[in-house]
C-alpha cells in the first residue's frame, strides 16, 4: 500500500541513509516536520513501521516492506517502529 503521490514537477534533492531499529535518529520518533517547500517519501525496505500524523487528522498508517508514504511540507508526523525494520526518506523539491 502506498500512501499519497508526489506532485508533478519535483526533483529528488537527497535521500537519507538507510535506517534500522538501531540507527534511527531519535528525532524521527517524535513529532517533526519536513521543511517548507520540501516533500518527503518514506520508503520501507524490510519489516514495518507506523507513520503517525501529528495534526488534527490524527491518522496513522502501517507501512510494510515495499510500501511508501508521502509527507507534505510542514505536516507534523513521527514514526513508530514495529520491530526490525529498514527504511529511508527521500526529499523532493
Amino acid at each position: 500500500m502506498d500512501i499519497g503521490q508526489l506532485p508533478d514537477g519535483l526533483t529528488l534533492a537527497r535521500t537519507t541513509p538507510t535506517f534500522d531499529e538501531t540507527s534511527v535518529p531519535a528525532g524521527l520518533l517524535r513529532a517533526h516536520r519536513v521543511a517548507d517547500g520540501v516533500w518527503g517519501r518514506v520508503m520501507v525496505y524490510s519489516g514495518s513501521l507506523t507513520l503517525h500524523f501529528d495534526d488534527d487528522t490524527g491518522k496513522s498508517h502501517l507501512l510494510e516492506s515495499g510500501n511508501t508514504a508521502i509527507l507534505a511540507p510542514a505536516r507534523p508526523h513521527h514514526v513508530e517502529l514495529d520491530g526490525p525494520v529498514t527504511f529511508a526518506v527521500e526529499f523532493h523539491r
